[in-house]
C-alpha cells in the first residue's frame, strides 16, 4: 500500500504564508538552497538528522509553494516504488500525467498527475541510499 509522504500548500504571498503556518501551528519554515525561490519546506515534526525523514512514525513534512495555474489547491504526494510504472497506471486508470518526472537533488524523482476527479496528486520515488551516494560522487 502506497503512503502519503509529503504535502504542498500553494500561497499567493510566500512571506505571509510562512508567518501564518509558523504562528498558528508552530511549523518551522525554511527556504531550500538550490531549489526554486518560491518553494519553502514546512517542518511539521522533528526529523532524523541521519535520514532527513520524520522521526515520529506516521508524520509527514511538506512545503509551501507559490500558487500557479496548475497548483491552485493543496497537493498530497504518494510514495511509489516506480514513478514510471505509476504514471502508466494513472493513465490506464483514467487519470492524466501533468508533468514528466523530475529529479530532486539526489533524493528522488517527482511528478504531478491528475486523478479521475480532477485532483492534482504528486508521486514520489525515492532514490535508494546506495544510488544517492553514487549520484553525489
Amino acid at each position: 500500500m502506497a503512503g502519503v509522504v509529503h504535502f504542498e500548500i500553494p500561497a499567493d504571498n510566500m512571506s505571509r504564508a510562512d508567518k501564518f503556518y509558523n504562528a498558528v501551528f508552530g511549523w518551522k519554515i525554511e527556504k531550500v538552497k538550490g531549489m526554486e525561490e518560491d518553494y519553502h519546506l514546512a517542518y511539521t515534526t522533528e526529523i532524523d538528522k541521519k535520514t532527513m525523514m520524520p522521526a515520529k512514525p506516521g508524520s509527514i513534512n511538506g512545503a509551501l509553494m507559490k500558487r500557479s495555474d496548475s497548483g491552485k489547491h493543496p497537493v498530497l504526494t504518494i510514495d511509489v516504488p516506480s514513478i514510471d510504472e505509476t504514471l502508466k497506471k494513472i493513465q490506464k486508470s483514467g487519470g492524466k500525467r501533468l508533468t514528466e518526472k523530475q529529479k530532486v537533488m539526489d533524493m528522488g524523482w517527482y511528478a504531478y498527475a491528475q486523478d479521475t476527479e480532477g485532483n492534482v496528486i504528486g508521486v514520489w520515488e525515492t532514490i535508494p541510499r546506495k544510488e544517492a551516494v553514487a549520484v553525489r560522487a
